[in-house]
């Protein structure tokens, strides 16, 4: 979970030091990389109208898979993404061999994104040798009854990479209010449900431009395991760069018709529920 800081429409500088993290991770034996929320360009930065890429074709992409196939991982990424004439706040997931296993289109787009960004259609899964990942981004946590993160579990994703720009306003005291209630609460629920992972991988940094500035990203990254409790948690603040590490275990479940109900309740009684 590399929580990194993401200058609002400096792509190359981030995604230059991107791929100095991804090889920091990878040597240090990650076999999956999850990065924040527009990682080329920053969440409402106003050069999304001009600077937005292709997915797969555009020059963030050429990065992020040249680090999958070169580092041989799985790399996950927020990309601010131009297709159809629209621009999009998308996910990309890479295999190792630098196939594109996933690409999400933010479904729950905050109002003040409403202007920058087309909202998604659809939702998928991709099933690997490590489990079956499934793609959300930030807000999509949060939508009503917990759906994006509720229809992935029952697609039979056994973890969520979550992209995400957790910001604050510039005077934020996290004496007086800690953060991290909502992903808490948002994460927890549908993680134990469904016994899965869930990773929100945030940026750090102060936001110039766009309807946040003056306010700033403060990480807090966290992975939220199959009893619905963090696991990791990064820390605080808009200089609190750092890559969090864990292990992840993925328990075998059942094809859907084949006990599923069974299954999910039998787990539900052995957790005590």
């Amino acid at each position: 979970m590399i929580q990194m800081r993401v200058e609002g429409g400096a792509r190359v500088r981030n995604l230059a030091h991107a791929s100095e993290l991804i090889a920091r991770a990878a040597a240090e034996g990650a076999q999956v990389v999850v990065l924040p929320e527009a990682l080329n360009l920053g969440w409402t930065h106003p050069s999304a109208e001009t600077e937005a890429e292709e997915i797969p074709g555009g020059y963030t992409c050429a990065l992020l898979r040249a680090a999958a196939t070169r580092h041989r991982l799985h790399v996950c990424a927020g990309v601010i993404e131009r297709a159809e004439g629209r621009v999009f706040n998308a996910a990309v997931l890479f295999n190792p061999a630098g196939e594109v296993l996933l690409h999400h289109r933010k479904l729950n787009e905050l109002e003040i994104g409403h202007p920058y960004y087309a909202l998604g259609d659809r939702l998928g899964v991709a099933r690997t040798p490590l489990g079956t990942f499934a793609l959300m981004i930030c807000a999509d946590a949060f939508a009503r009854g917990q759906i994006v993160s509720r229809t992935l579990g029952l697609m039979g994703a056994d973890a969520i990479l979550s992209p995400c720009a957790w910001a604050v306003p510039g005077d934020h005291d996290p004496q007086r209010e800690p953060y991290g209630r909502l992903w808490r609460e948002s994460y927890g629920p549908v993680a134990r449900d469904y016994r899965m992972w869930i990773a929100g991988v945030s940026n750090v940094g102060s936001i110039a431009a766009g309807p946040w500035r003056g306010r700033k990203c403060i990480g807090c990254s966290m992975l939220v395991g199959p009893e619905g409790e963090p696991v990791v948690t990064g820390p605080y603040g808009e200089a609190a760069e750092t890559i969090l590490y864990a292990e992840v275990t993925v328990e075998p479940r059942p094809a859907q018709g084949d006990g599923w109900e069974r299954h999910w309740a039998a787990a539900a009684r052995t957790a005590g529920a």
